[in-house]
């Protein structure tokens, strides 16, 4: 690309005027959607990344500085930094569909409670209430921490603490007995 037609598009970036998106997109796209594709390894993906990359170049217009960085390596580096992004949002989205489509592991319905369990239902209620109530919804009601998390509108790290906290008192309760075993084992 001559320096000319690149000062032209910096010019009409700064000047906030949309000409310069189809000038990128055209002088650029099939360069920057191999960028994203090589990153996420999906067409659709890479789509994605591209029509983002260009909604945070325009945003970010007025920041591109021509003394630290060639037109080209500003676009790459806004198209690579993007694709890496939506590379780890689509693998954390992925990671907490598995963890939702195993929350039946944490399900403790009241059917499937052995006779050895049937008080630990009634020792809750002889801790903490902020404990207990974390407990019932991860031991009887079958949640997972982030969905105890969103339910009860209690910060992630807050959950994990407390049920920590929790199983440490019903340990006070029930001793060092074999009672707790399994729903330690559930919770780890």
């Amino acid at each position: 690309m001559s320096t000319l037609l690149e000062k032209h598009i910096v010019e009409l970036l700064q000047e906030r005027n949309e000409k310069a998106i189809s000038l990128l997109y055209e002088h650029y796209g099939d360069t920057l959607y191999g960028v994203a594709f090589k990153v996420v390894r999906d067409s659709e993906l890479a789509q994605d990344v591209l029509q983002e990359s260009f909604v945070k170049i325009w945003k970010k217009s007025d920041s591109y500085d021509s003394s630290k960085a060639k037109l080209f390596t500003w676009l790459f580096r806004i198209t690579r930094n993007t694709a890496i992004d939506k590379l780890r949002s689509v693998n954390t989205k992925s990671d907490k569909e598995i963890q939702i489509d195993v929350s039946d592991v944490y399900n403790l319905g009241i059917e499937s409670i052995r006779p050895e369990f049937m008080d630990v239902k009634e020792n809750l209620e002889k801790i903490e209430h902020k404990y207990h109530v974390v407990l019932d919804a991860l031991f009887f009601q079958g949640m997972t921490q982030q969905e105890a998390s969103d339910e009860l509108n209690i910060p992630l790290g807050t959950i994990k603490s407390r049920l920590k906290i929790g199983l440490r008192e019903l340990k006070k309760i029930y001793g060092n007995s074999m009672i707790l075993l399994p729903l330690l084992i559930l919770m780890s």
